[in-house]
């Protein structure tokens, strides 16, 4: 499978973080919060409208804007996308 960016996966999917894009404004925020290379990340679901989006990583659950999503790249579990 190839990577993706983040907001492309449907609800339920697995991904793996492959990367995240240097010049994205929220990168060191983002990576406080655990995406790292090789974090596990669940889209649990959207919100009515489609924004904001909630996300698992790890055992910690996140709301982010759909958009701040693309800019991390991730490798979807087998079967997840």
């Amino acid at each position: 499978m190839g990577d993706v960016t983040l907001d492309t996966l449907k609800p339920g999917a697995a991904a793996h973080v492959v990367a995240l894009d240097p010049r994205h404004p929220l990168r060191r925020r983002l990576l406080e919060l655990g995406f790292i290379r090789g974090a596990k990340v669940e889209v649990m679901r959207f919100a009515p409208l489609g924004d904001p989006v909630h996300l698992r990583l790890g055992r910690t659950d996140l709301a982010l804007r759909a958009a701040d999503l693309q800019g991390v790249t991730v490798r979807a579990v087998k079967g997840d996308l």
